[in-house]
């Protein structure tokens, strides 16, 4: 069985993976878990910072906060770990560390580790090249009252792919509070909902003359995400070096 560490164990999406893996190990034994604010007990040592890890790992799940991937970054560098980094929010030159060290190690990354949502991703592409530039996009995200970043990581990654379809530089615009003009043409507009347990709901809207097409995901269970992750991490287990997202998972799940 290969050997799991989970970095951010005493999170939400900690608990998640743990309450999958009970139920369906999936070829996994939890080797250990690190986070500096773990207050249970487990049958598996869990660690304040992955600098103390002395136990056997084979890969990690990363769904912590960026300070904390950046440790455990260097943890799967300097021992040759692949890991799978759901950690959202993270900053630019973070993102060119990670993929710095791909060129060592193998690592999966994502924004969102849910098959609905990346099937969400390759609509949008087509949406966007069928419908042109004649339509304004916005996007609307919902999440639980006790998530930090916005707009969400999500909300970012589909932008992104609609960026992707026509090579065309987007502006972003976060909100339209105290902004004292009118919309201008190749905006991608983004509004923040957060409140109550709500897991997470992006819906794109496309607004044409007369007409508009939405498209829109819901997750109703972080098991969602947590399914996604250990997916990411038995198709990471038989890759070489290098940097792989969700497309890349699910391009060979249906080739």
């Amino acid at each position: 069985m290969a050997k799991l560490l989970i970095n951010g164990i005493g999170g939400q999406m900690g608990h998640a993976l743990l309450s999958v893996l009970k139920s369906d190990a999936r070829g996994f034994e939890i080797s250990c878990g690190v986070d500096p604010f773990f207050d249970g007990h487990t049958a598996f040592p869990v660690y304040a910072s992955a600098n103390n890890v002395d136990v056997p790992v084979d890969v990690v799940i990363d769904f912590s906060v960026p300070k904390a991937t950046e440790e455990i970054l260097d943890f799967c560098h300097a021992h040759k770990i692949p890991a799978v980094i759901c950690t959202t929010a993270l900053s630019d030159p973070l993102i060119e560390k990670i993929v710095r060290v791909s060129r060592d190690i193998p690592i999966f990354r994502s924004g969102n580790m849910s098959i609905g949502v990346n099937l969400m991703r390759v609509l949008l592409k087509k949406a966007r090249l069928t419908l042109g530039d004649s339509f304004d996009i916005e996007i609307i995200e919902t999440h639980h009252n006790r998530k930090k970043d916005a707009p969400s990581g999500t909300a970012l990654m589909l932008a992104d792919a609609i960026r992707e379809a026509d090579q065309t530089d987007h502006s972003y615009v976060f909100g339209r509070s105290e902004k004292d003009h009118r919309r201008e043409p190749g905006e991608i507009g983004f509004h923040s909902v957060r409140g109550g347990t709500i897991v997470g709901e992006h819906e794109v809207r496309f607004l044409g003359t007369d007409e508009e097409i939405s498209i829109r995901h819901a997750a109703y269970s972080k098991s969602v995400f947590a399914n996604g992750a250990l997916r990411a991490a038995q198709f990471l287990l038989t890759k070489q070096n290098g940097l792989y997202s969700m497309e890349d998972l699910v391009s060979e799940t249906f080739s």
